[in-house]
């Protein structure tokens, strides 16, 4: 096996840690077809008590989150964020995902749902607000990598764009879906909402010094995986025994078996490359 690289950074930074400045982030290194992902239609959800304390203070600024947000409009510039935080929990406590349609403001209610317009070359894209952000640099709005992608501008870090919330009274009402538990084994059939990740792609769920621990860890999930659970031993007489699952098929499968692993009180897992 080659170099490893770290797809999550540590657990211990805070996100407003991570919104600075000289913290890199990135996309997900090789190229993922974004064409396909579907945009979320509006639909009435009840706000979240978590991610809409208000006032809030990040990085010594208050903020204060909006009583309506209808007719809220906005040009102003838009930044990204990809893999450093995929798979981390956003402000209301679902799992930031790097290949759907959302974003981070920092006043609209969570959720919502805005358009967002690219003025460059006029690309349009709906997302949902699922998180707090950015705060640095005088932006407006952080969209996910795949929102991004799909309004030209992932390559150049920021654009210039229109943000529009749109009244979810205006678009054809959805039900909203119930959620359930999720169960003791995890099926992993393809989805369609499953669009594809890069290959090589792992769950890493250890790092331990004894292989007996590693072991008994790799025996757990393999009851709630159909995935392979391997154990891998780094080179030289100290070397750490790792347990990582995959190679991972789609980013469905990747999100799920990360939240059932966390649901499950096991170590908290981080998505890893293994380099050919």
């Amino acid at each position: 096996m080659g170099s490893l690289l770290l797809f999550v950074s540590a657990c211990s930074q805070r996100k407003s840690d991570l919104y600075a400045p000289h913290i890199k982030d990135s996309g997900p290194g090789k190229h993922v077809d974004v064409s396909s992902i579907p945009e979320p239609t509006p639909r009435h959800e009840p706000r979240t008590i978590a991610g809409n304390k208000s006032p809030y203070k990040i990085l010594g600024k208050t903020y204060h989150i909006m009583t309506s947000p209808e007719g809220y409009s906005e040009t102003g510039v838009a930044s990204w964020y990809g893999k450093k935080f995929h798979g981390r929990k956003t402000s209301n406590g679902e799992l930031y995902d790097m290949f759907a349609m959302t974003a981070a403001h920092k006043t609209l209610p969570i959720p919502s749902y805005v358009r967002v317009t690219n003025t460059a070359n006029q690309k349009s894209v709906i997302v949902r607000v699922n998180d707090r952000g950015p705060f640095h640099g005088g932006r407006i709005i952080d969209l996910s990598y795949a929102a991004a992608r799909k309004l030209g501008y992932a390559n150049m870090g920021t654009a210039t764009v229109k943000v529009e919330y749109i009244d979810p009274s205006t678009v054809t009402a959805q039900p909203v879906p119930q959620t359930t538990a999720p169960a003791s084994t995890i099926k992993t059939a393809h989805s369609a909402a499953g669009y594809a990740i890069p290959k090589n792609t792992y769950l890493q769920v250890g790092a331990f010094k004894d292989a007996q621990t590693a072991t008994g860890l790799q025996q757990r999930l393999s009851g709630m995986t159909q995935y392979p659970v391997n154990v891998y031993q780094s080179e030289g007489k100290s070397g750490w025994f790792r347990v990582r699952v995959g190679p991972l098929r789609d980013n469905f499968d990747l999100m799920q078996l990360r939240q059932a692993i966390i649901d499950a009180a096991l170590p908290e897992p981080h998505v890893v490359y293994l380099s050919e």
